[in-house]
């Protein structure tokens, strides 16, 4: 699953000129998203990705899903996730809970934080998982933010996952995608 910040992707450039598959314009939106140098970037800020990450790991202790892999960028969050409640349910919880607490840390009161819509795919074997992960671990270094994707700390990648970052005990449920917590998938996962 991915999403993304409201007023991050305008509405006039998006979807991409032509008849795109939806494929090709999840990357279009990826990349501009990845490069975009206005826009909301509430995410780069430590206490607003600190939010995300924590409720992240909290769906796991909640058993909404098995956590894969994520990264949380600027403006957008990738997320790959075996769910054990209907999709739509736990991204209206993911994003309604963020949204509270990130819209009540930068003093915001009845604005939209989150865009309405998201795109998601189903994961249809254990190879397309693996190449994902690596799609959302790899994110930052393709967006120039670091240069190895253990370097990124909002990751599942990062050197922080299983440190004091998950101290919500989370830890020992939800793993780090590079350790191979979630070795295959025995459903169809969402990412």
């Amino acid at each position: 699953m991915t999403w993304h910040l409201h007023g991050s992707l305008p509405q006039a450039m998006y979807p991409p000129p032509g008849k795109p598959s939806s494929g090709s314009a999840f990357v279009w939106m990826d990349r501009y998203l990845d490069s975009a140098r206005s826009g909301p970037v509430y995410l780069a800020q430590e206490p607003i990705a600190r939010i995300v990450a924590s409720s992240l790991r909290r769906g796991v202790l909640l058993g909404q899903y098995e956590l894969g892999a994520y990264a949380i960028m600027a403006n957008h969050v990738h997320v790959l996730l075996l769910p054990k409640v209907p999709p739509s349910r736990l991204l209206q919880s993911l994003k309604g809970v963020t949204a509270r607490q990130a819209n009540l840390l930068l003093g915001r009161t009845g604005e939209t934080f989150w865009q309405a819509e998201s795109y998601d795919h189903w994961v249809r074997d254990e190879t397309e998982w693996d190449r994902i992960v690596t799609y959302i671990e790899d994110n930052p270094v393709k967006a120039g933010l670091v240069q190895f994707a253990e370097d990124y700390r909002w990751s599942s990648a990062g050197k922080l996952c299983g440190s004091a970052e998950t101290s919500l005990g989370a830890a020992a449920t939800s793993g780090c995608a590079t350790t191979g917590s979630l070795t295959a998938p025995s459903e169809s996962p969402s990412s």
